[in-house]
């Protein structure tokens, strides 16, 4: 019998290997392959330092004249890994695309994530999936497509379904309703996930860790083959994860221009071209 290798060598350029984490829908109805979250991640493996980046979904791209957040659905992996090069200056190593029912199912088969909210916030049009082209009966507000969703400050257990909200909630009223608020959310439970999963109390269940992984495969779509697999949990094993540079775009480096793209709200480089944009993120890396 010929064994099966997991520890096939992955990328590696001048010791870093990076990757394009994706988050959608996931179904069949229109707009479920936009990216509603996009985090850059680099892994240092001579320092054992990690990074993540978030991207905004609003990011105009003059060349194709959309968002960012459409590459995917109009080139897939391709233009998607050539348009996040093109405005972070970085190459991507590998995409891994998860659906927001499979995220959802992951955790739930983790019993939960803890996080501690900084802020509680409200929102009142957290869009309801299934009613997004709903007349509501004749509601010139639509109010039946949109539920209200609150998070109390301080510690919490969330589920699949609250933790979902939690990363996506858009039109929360206040501080948390803007895209770094929002992204640092992203980054704060990707951080809970990576405790989660590194809690030596897990692996006294396994039954739960089998149905973790089962969900997990389920749910991302990553071009990393299966020999690689082992090479990626050494390499995260490696890495310092209390000490993760975290950083959004949002930030200062990008301006909501005053005039319209296609009658959209859209995020430009405050420079007029990306150059600035690339060298913040080599300066933030090192």
């Amino acid at each position: 019998m010929v064994r099966k290798n997991y520890f096939a060598k992955i990328a590696d350029h001048e010791g870093r290997t990076n990757f394009l984490l994706l988050g959608m829908n996931g179904g069949s109805a229109p707009g479920d392959d936009l990216t509603d979250t996009m985090i850059f991640l680099s892994l240092n493996q001579k320092t054992g330092k990690a990074a993540m980046i978030s991207i905004p979904r609003d990011i105009w791209l003059d060349s194709l004249k959309i968002k960012i957040n459409a590459a995917y659905h109009y080139g897939g992996a391709d233009l998607v890994r050539q348009t996040v090069e093109e405005v972070l200056g970085q190459k991507i190593d590998y995409l891994a695309v998860v659906s927001f029912d499979g995220f959802k199912q992951v955790i739930d088969a983790l019993g939960g994530v803890r996080i501690n909210v900084a802020r509680a916030f409200d929102d009142y049009q957290y869009p309801i999936k299934g009613r997004e082209n709903d007349l509501c009966n004749g509601d010139k507000e639509l109010k039946c497509r949109y539920e209200h969703v609150h998070f109390d400050a301080g510690w919490q257990t969330m589920n699949g379904e609250t933790a979902l909200k939690f990363v996506r909630s858009r039109k929360a009223e206040g501080e948390e309703g803007t895209d770094f608020a929002r992204s640092q959310r992203q980054e704060l439970l990707l951080k809970s996930l990576k405790q989660t999963i590194l809690d030596e109390k897990l692996y006294l269940h396994p039954q739960k860790l089998l149905a973790a992984l089962k969900a997990a495969e389920a749910a991302i779509k990553t071009d990393l083959t299966p020999d690689q697999y082992g090479t990626l949990l050494e390499l995260a094993a490696k890495m310092n994860w209390e000490e993760v540079k975290t950083y959004s775009l949002a930030e200062n480096l990008l301006t909501n221009p005053k005039s319209h793209y296609s009658k959209q709200w859209v995020l430009l480089p405050k420079a007029g071209n990306w150059a600035e944009v690339h060298r913040f993120v080599a300066e933030f890396l090192k």
